[in-house]
């Protein structure tokens, strides 16, 4: 089994470094949407410290979306997933290969790059650190959360719009508590409570989206 799931991994890894655009377009939508609101709203650093955390999040939850097309349909399209499916290893414990490489190639880049765009955004540092701690809670429950819709999704042409409709209402209680946390680390608050709540929202996904996205992409191949 942990063979079988090794080897999806890097197979993920491998196919996204020779489509380099799969890393590179979220990563530079993210650093541009976040680039124009000082261009925007000014040198008003108040004001930009005030709205930097929720801009940041909202534009990394929208590049995450962005990068979620191509993490089952590729496989959907040439039989891969199909032949994922008559292993004896079960699809739901092989998905979680690709959602983790999915988080590599896409979370993980967004939270290095951070901390340049928050120094942009005039934040200071105890809310940097507390940016980047609810980034790396959040963004893999975003991508376990949006492989569920890719997977109900995988088999229609044009599925984008019903891919936005079925996960953004599932994205805002991550965006909701992440927000939280950063407002009371501003106001110089404690933020454990709506960590201990990211953490719980992550833990329930990790244990109950791999079952979905297994089910769901059956579904799709039937």
């Amino acid at each position: 089994m942990l063979t079988a799931w090794t080897q999806i991994f890097k197979r993920d890894l491998l196919i996204a470094f020779r489509r380099r655009s799969e890393i590179i377009h979220p990563l530079i939508f993210f650093v541009m949407v976040i680039s124009l609101f000082p261009l925007a709203i000014g040198d008003d650093k108040v004001l930009l410290q005030k709205i930097a955390p929720a801009i940041i999040w909202v534009t990394a939850l929208l590049a995450t979306m962005l990068s979620l097309d191509n993490l089952f349909r590729s496989d959907f399209e040439d039989g891969s997933l199909e032949q994922m499916t008559l292993l004896k290893t079960p699809l739901s414990f092989l998905v979680t290969a690709k959602i983790t490489a999915h988080w590599f190639i896409t979370g993980l880049p967004l939270i290095l790059i951070t901390p340049l765009l928050a120094v942009l955004l005039y934040l200071p540092v105890d809310t940097i650190s507390m940016l980047l701690l609810t980034l790396l809670l959040g963004t893999p429950t975003l991508s376990l959360i949006g492989a569920v819709g890719i997977a109900l999704t995988v088999g229609l042409r044009q599925g984008g719009v019903i891919l936005s409709l079925l996960i953004l209402p599932l994205y805002i209680p991550v965006l909701i508590f992440a927000t939280l946390a950063l407002q009371n680390t501003e106001q110089g608050f404690s933020a454990e409570a709506q960590l201990a709540m990211m953490l719980a929202i992550l833990v329930l996904a990790i244990t109950l989206s791999p079952f979905a996205i297994a089910a769901a992409l059956k579904v799709s191949l039937n």
